[in-house]
């Protein structure tokens, strides 16, 4: 029977309820919208909005089909039902799309009109650069208040960890690696698989490490592709009879250019794999739903509290403000611990 702890110990403090959090800006009416690429998770950020803010009486609105949904009135009241069985759920109950309507300012100045017609306070923009560009200006042109909430699985924006939709990406292409990584095995072949990530290598330096590939390519490191020959070499000499290579599609030729490289080093037979949008899609993993409602709380506070025109981020655990301007000014690095790493176990 195990004993009590001694009374003189320090206690733990109590753990937090959903007290009713300040509100000195007032706000009775908000809005929500996804724009840019859909992301794994943008449903949780979107219910965490819509029940926060429910939860301490604040109304929302939500426009379906981001900033072109937002220029044409396509705008809604939802509640908590409407986002009831939602969590588990890819891509955006709200839907996505890119305009170039709102790239000009008749088109914002639109947008603005609609969002006083239906009285809202303020706008929580889940996305990415391009999304915060558009409540950037939005915000600057009309003093609507913009919350950004970082939803892109490149992992690209700074004044965040990690992006919501991230964690799931990797793991949607790490298992097709390790699906090709059994192919290659019997056919003794070499596969040259390309990731998403324009900008961006966190994706692929990732997988690189987590799928054992023998060799990666990101637009942080435009290193000529003529190395990977002298590697695939090395690999045969070793006697390993296949080699997987991750590549990100921003480094430049892509997957097929880094092919083309190593069959006319070695004659030896490849095969590229494009995962592309299949990386998008799914149902989130934990990490991502847990990222995506603390972050989706955190956009409503910050709005009732008075903030405005920054994103909502998450670094070492704690949930901070970055300038909207700054996500997109600043570079976000790959780790250059991870990159070492890939390197190292390589051999």
């Amino acid at each position: 029977m195990s004993e009590l702890p001694p009374a003189d110990l320090p206690q733990p403090p109590d753990l937090p309820h959903a007290e009713p959090h300040p509100n000195p800006a007032g706000i009775k009416r908000l809005a929500v919208l996804t724009s840019g690429g859909d992301a794994p998770g943008m449903n949780a950020a979107i219910r965490a909005v819509v029940r926060t803010a429910t939860h301490h009486g604040v109304e929302v609105v939500g426009v379906r089909r981001g900033f072109s949904g937002l220029h044409r009135g396509d705008l809604r009241m939802i509640g908590p039902r409407d986002v009831a069985n939602t969590i588990q759920r890819g891509g955006t109950v709200l839907l996505t799309a890119r305009s170039k309507t709102w790239r000009t300012p008749e088109g914002r100045a639109s947008g603005a009109a609609h969002l006083r017609e239906w009285g809202v306070d303020g706008l929580v923009v889940i996305g990415g650069d391009g999304s915060f560009h558009g409540g950037y200006y939005l915000q600057q042109e009309h003093g609507v208040p913009i919350i950004g909430i970082p939803g892109t699985i490149d992992n690209d924006l700074y004044g965040t960890d990690h992006t919501i939709g991230y964690f799931t990406a990797v793991e949607t292409a790490l298992g097709a690696v390790d699906r090709l990584r059994d192919t290659g095995a019997s056919h003794e072949r070499i596969f040259v698989i390309e990731v998403m990530g324009r900008h961006a290598g966190h994706i692929a330096l990732e997988v690189a490490v987590a799928g054992g590939a023998e060799e990666v390519f990101i637009p942080e490191d435009p290193k000529p592709v003529d190395g990977v020959v002298q590697i695939v070499k090395d690999s045969v000499a070793k006697g390993k009879a296949s080699s997987i290579i991750i590549v990100a599609e921003g480094y430049p030729g892509g997957a097929q250019g880094v092919a083309s490289a190593i069959e006319a080093g070695t004659g030896l037979e490849t095969r590229v794999s494009i995962l592309g949008h299949i990386q998008r899609g799914g149902s989130p993993v934990s990490s991502d739903r847990v990222l995506a409602s603390r972050l989706g709380e955190a956009a409503v506070y910050a709005l009732m509290d008075g903030t405005a025109g920054v994103m909502v981020g998450r670094v070492n655990g704690e949930v901070i403000h970055t300038p909207l301007h700054e996500t997109w000014e600043r570079r976000k690095d790959v780790s250059r611990d991870l990159y070492r790493c890939a390197k190292t176990l390589s051999i």
